[in-house]
């Protein structure tokens, strides 16, 4: 009877799907492959030591560095631009503006070359200059034509320079760079604020082709000026969407789900109460789990090396082996620990997870026996009613 029972299940397609991996082509690599347990630390969250894992706080302070560069900023001209030339007493040399005419329409296109012309003096090259120098260069060539002239420069239109904001604020699009400066605050302004999906912690600032990282939460939440940036032509200021500000809530909780965290950002108790808390009848208090990949990716790096030179310089400098993981376990046995978690700040694509109590871990395993050993019973009784049937 066994043998039947036993080559009637072995006949029967299981449910749900399936994938086998013990007949297929495996890659192999010569290096020692090690247990998962080895490449993970463990720390438990105690009133202690809470304090060493939490985020440290960005201060406000001032910045010298971008205070002397407005002080010192000039704007210079470029192609595009449009210059208004003014001689005073010279009437004849000043082409008025007229009543439907604006200083734009009226005054001295910079063509692509980067010159103007101008009556008598004729060509004047004008691109890289400020108004000054372009002041001081006609008045300097008109002298030859008029007794000293006084002469006046000043930028009717910029159009040669311009930065570009993109992302998650409500006007995207190019902003010119004038004679005003252009911070990096001010262009978001200019630009509408950040959307309601914006990353405002990792804004991308490019500028001739390299990327750095700038902080709108430090600036605007907190107050550091040194985020701050003044901005040259050609820049482009990038607000991604919050999309990777994500962490996974699983296990028993009341509703596992996938969690955004905010501007404000997210603690380990706000995450479990988005959730509806853990599963009270079927939790372990005693195993909330935060589980952190240590492998992040350096910005702005550049230069990659190879893994075999990375192995041997580790080898070389008697480094161990960089851990895959850190585990952070909260024991909220005691719901007062909760407040602990709210100390403690979640990082993007961080997993939160709480483990099944051991009865519960049992339970599962009896409920899944059991379909197969009633079924068992059935076949058996079944086989010693036809064995005693008369």
């Amino acid at each position: 009877m066994s043998v039947l029972l036993t080559t009637s299940l072995a006949g029967c397609a299981m449910p749900g799907s399936h994938l086998s991996v013990s007949d297929k082509h495996q890659t192999e690599t010569n290096e020692e492959e090690k247990s998962i347990d080895q490449l993970v630390n463990v720390h438990l969250l105690k009133p202690s030591n809470i304090s060493s894992f939490k985020q440290a706080e960005v201060a406000a302070q001032s910045n010298p560095e971008l205070d002397a560069a407005l002080t010192r900023y000039e704007y210079r001209v470029g192609p595009g631009d449009i210059l208004n030339v003014t001689i005073w007493d010279h009437p004849e040399l000043t082409i008025p503006a007229g009543s439907y005419r604006s200083s734009s329409e009226s005054g001295n296109w910079v063509h692509a070359d980067g010159t103007i012309f101008y009556p008598y003096i004729g060509t004047v090259s004008v691109e890289g200059k400020t108004v000054t120098e372009i002041r001081d260069d006609i008045a300097k060539r008109l002298a030859r034509f008029i007794e000293t002239p006084q002469v006046d420069v000043n930028i009717a239109a910029f159009r040669s320079q311009k930065t570009y904001i993109t992302g998650e604020v409500n006007k995207p699009g190019k902003q010119a760079i004038t004679n005003i400066p252009l911070t990096l605050l001010d262009a978001v302004n200019h630009a509408g604020g950040l959307a309601e999906n914006a990353d405002w912690r990792n804004v991308a600032l490019t500028r001739n082709g390299v990327e750095q990282s700038v902080s709108l939460h430090a600036l605007m939440q907190r107050g550091d000026l040194t985020q701050n940036r003044l901005l040259q032509p050609g820049d482009i200021v990038h607000v991604p969407r919050n999309d990777s500000q994500k962490v996974f809530v699983m296990g028993e909780v009341n509703d596992p789900q996938l969690l955004k965290i905010d501007r404000a950002g997210m603690s380990l108790t706000e995450a479990l109460s988005a959730v509806g808390g853990i599963n009270e009848l079927e939790a372990d208090a005693t195993g909330v789990f935060v589980i952190r990949s240590e492998q992040r990716k350096q910005e702005g790096q550049k230069e990659q090396k190879g893994q075999g030179e990375q192995r041997e310089q580790r080898e070389q400098s008697g480094e161990q082996e960089q851990k895959i993981a850190s585990i952070y376990q909260l024991d909220i046995k005691d719901a007062s620990a909760l407040v602990l978690g709210t100390e403690f700040e979640l990082q993007p694509y961080d997993i939160v997870y709480v483990t099944a109590a051991p009865i519960t871990r049992w339970n599962r395993v009896i409920r899944q026996l059991l379909p197969t050993i009633t079924g068992f019973n059935e076949l058996t009784e079944g086989a010693l009613r036809v064995k005693t049937w008369p």
